[in-house]
């Protein structure tokens, strides 16, 4: 078995040291980082998003892995910016006004970096200006708003109409999700989608990239 495929292995299973571990073995024998990426970590975290998809894996399983993926990240990090590798695209996310909620956010945070994103997570309890802040600094293609509960879902709302008010809307893809969250309800206030879990979330956000 190859250094990358043991890495990926690493991943899946959620071992973080061994990831780490391997992650820098990998480098030390000249693998170019982009592909320590995709083949190691992006590879191991797609499987992830399948098996969670098919129930062979749950919340808790997706959390470890998602931990040994951020492992490997940490150490290629540096590196990938040193060989100016970039993401595939740049994604804001945080879990809306008056929620402090963020174990399903956190998961959708680590999944997009595994799929390659840069991932700018604004934590929970954020207003609605200060996402218009991080579209502004950031620019972000997608925003990733997170509720819980059926009283701060509304605050996606008022969150929508404070982009249209900035005139940031035009700029960015808005996805939502959360318990209490349908596509319904993603439809009446008009953002653009709803993902009912992590795993989704990814596939959803680069459906949603500019081609």
């Amino acid at each position: 078995m190859s250094v990358l495929e043991m890495l990926a292995e690493s991943v899946i299973s959620g071992n973080a040291n061994r990831a780490e571990e391997l992650t820098l073995t990998a480098l030390g024998e000249g693998t170019e980082p982009s592909e320590i990426l995709n083949k190691g970590l992006i590879a191991a975290m797609d499987i992830v998003g399948v098996k969670f998809r098919n129930n062979e894996f749950y919340v808790p399983e997706m959390l470890v892995a998602a931990r040994a993926m951020k492992a490997g990240i940490k150490v290629l990090r540096p590196k990938l910016v040193e060989t100016g590798v970039k993401p595939i695209g740049r994604f804001v996310i945080g879990t809306v006004k008056g929620d402090l909620h963020d174990i399903g956010k956190n998961l959708v945070s680590m999944m997009m970096e595994g799929a390659g994103f840069e991932v700018i997570d604004l934590g929970v309890d954020v207003a609605a200006e200060k996402f218009v802040a991080a579209i502004r600094e950031h620019k972000p293609q997608v925003v990733g708003l997170s509720a819980l509960l059926t009283t701060t879902m509304l605050n996606m709302k008022d969150a929508i109409s404070a982009f249209e008010a900035a005139d940031v809307r035009d700029q960015i893809k808005v996805v939502i999700g959360g318990a209490p969250v349908t596509p319904q309800y993603a439809e009446e206030i008009h953002a653009d989608g709803y993902a009912a879990d992590a795993a989704s979330a990814v596939d959803l956000v680069k459906g949603l990239l500019p081609a």
